[in-house]
């Protein structure tokens, strides 16, 4: 199960390079500096879109290490190009990806702490089903949304990326 999820949630941040491909050519067509969309945002108390795909990110690569019994790599939370955007992206889907499905055995029972919740612990499968979940899920919806909202021309195939169809 733990090895599935993460495998769903690295194929999805894949996804948002997709995204901002779209992103540059609507910014290109429209003679705009793609840039400026790293600092946008949904609403005036929201972070913004560097911080939903660092955020997605991170709790990727939270999740590869944490059930498989790793600490997460540190990154610095300092982009503010695409480039440096998409380089968060693809350093973020190597280490998920380095991560060996046998690595994952056990990773249900296994203890996650935070630094914000001192003394706190989750199990594995708390963590995974109430922190790694729902948070991905948000702050990839968030990027899409903001993408979205400055015209970009994405939807729904372009957020779900490919589906593995097979005949009946």
């Amino acid at each position: 199960m733990y090895y599935q999820v993460v495998s769903q949630c690295t194929q999805n941040v894949k996804n948002l390079e997709g995204c901002l491909d779209k992103a540059e050519q609507h910014a290109s067509a429209r003679k705009f500096d793609v840039n400026v969309l790293v600092t946008s945002r949904l609403a005036p108390d929201m972070k913004p879109f560097s911080y939903q795909i660092q955020s997605a990110c991170d709790y990727l690569k939270g999740a590869a290490a944490w059930l498989s019994g790793q600490t997460p790599p540190k990154y610095d939370d300092n982009e503010t190009t695409f480039a440096e955007l998409r380089a968060r992206i693809r350093k973020t889907v190597a280490f998920a990806q380095s991560v060996k499905e046998d690595q994952y055995a056990g990773a249900g029972e296994r203890k996650v702490s935070f630094s914000w919740a001192p003394g706190k612990i989750m199990s594995g499968k708390d963590y995974l089903l109430q922190m790694v979940i729902p948070n991905a899920y948000f702050h990839l919806s968030m990027a899409y949304a903001i993408l979205r909202t400055n015209g970009v021309d994405v939807g729904k195939m372009d957020f779900l990326g490919p589906i593995n169809l097979i005949g009946a």
